[in-house]
């Protein structure tokens, strides 16, 4: 038996101002994934994604898109991913972006780095913050989300 070796990628998606997140769907951003290789890749591009290409997660409330192809196209569709600049379909036409975050062997190791890439976003925001209230819910969140919380959960999963 075969078994084939993926490569996920951590993308960001951002629609344009008068757009919301919540019109967007799984399909919609896997046509226009599969649509943009094309452009950019021709026939092969179409050939290599033709099987391969999977949208795993979709979060319509952050963007965060977690998806999946071969580990030996992953470039093919990295580069293709600039060219994508809005999302059809029968009722919404949606102007986006997706930009890549990171490219990854597993989806564990993609929520790990969300997870300190989170953090460090919000630690950025923490000066910016005005009142002392803003920033002890900053410092709540960080706090939360924290690596070490993360390896206490991998500890408890690893003695049940």
């Amino acid at each position: 038996m075969v078994r084939f070796k993926s490569r996920y990628l951590l993308c960001e998606l951002a629609v344009g101002e008068g757009h919301s997140l919540q019109a967007v769907e799984e399909r919609m951003l896997f046509w226009a994934i599969r649509n943009a290789v094309a452009r950019a890749h021709g026939d092969y591009g179409s050939a290599v994604f033709s099987q391969s290409l999977a949208v795993k997660y979709l979060n319509t409330q952050t963007g965060v898109v977690f998806l999946r192809c071969r580990k030996s196209y992953y470039r093919v569709l990295w580069s293709a991913l600039p060219f994508i600049n809005r999302l059809d379909s029968r009722s919404h036409n949606v102007p986006c972006s997706l930009t890549c975050l990171h490219v990854g062997g597993t989806i564990r190791t993609l929520q790990k780095f969300l997870i300190r890439y989170n953090t460090r976003q919000i630690q950025r925001l923490l000066p910016h913050c005005r009142t002392e209230e803003e920033r002890a819910e900053v410092r709540r969140a960080v706090m939360s989300c924290s690596v070490r919380e993360l390896e206490k959960e991998e500890e408890e999963e690893e003695e049940d």
